[in-house]
């Protein structure tokens, strides 16, 4: 059985988390935050071809607030990034998913932050497990090695999974 893949990111000015997960378990396959530079080498796959048969990048939403020089440049990097995807898995969909949805389909409510998220992603995926589900490195957990915006990027892609089917394609 082929299990689909589905790379989530949560993009950044400068860097960018992302998820590797299997659509059917929900299990974290690769994970990282790191330039996002690299990140296009990633979407771009190697001889192994693209990494994911889905893709979800979180969008920018605006909330009436102002906003500094680095979210224009997140959504730089948000075109940037799907414009590779169409690229290099022009048949894989490619959703554009603000932060919002995320929270209620994990929360129950538009006002959650993140730690309650990450907190819903733990009891969840590694109930009464210690260290939010990390474990320790001859017992490595559910969430071994997760840090920082690896969790909503993780978050981004259970919730496609959670709310796509394998008959999904791109419109």
């Amino acid at each position: 059985m082929v299990h689909r893949r589905i790379l989530a990111i949560d993009p950044g000015n400068i860097e960018s988390a992302w998820v590797v997960l299997d659509a059917d378990t929900r299990r974290p396959l690769a994970f990282a935050k790191e330039r996002n530079e690299h990140l296009l080498d990633i979407i771009s796959g190697t001889d192994d071809g693209p990494p994911a048969d889905h893709y979800a990048i979180e969008m920018v939403a605006s909330y009436g607030m102002p906003v500094g020089a680095e979210v224009f440049e997140t959504c730089v990097w948000i075109g940037r990034f799907q414009q590779t995807i169409d690229h290099w898995s022009p048949s894989a969909p490619c959703d554009l998913v603000k932060r919002q949805p995320v929270r209620l389909h994990h929360c129950h409510s538009t006002k959650a932050k993140d730690s309650n998220v990450t907190q819903a992603l733990v009891d969840r995926f590694a109930p009464g497990q210690p260290n939010k589900g990390k474990g320790t490195k001859a017992e490595p957990g559910w969430f071994h090695g997760f840090r920082a915006d690896v969790w909503q990027a993780y978050a981004l892609g259970v919730y496609i999974a959670d709310t796509t089917s394998e008959e999904t394609t791109r419109p």
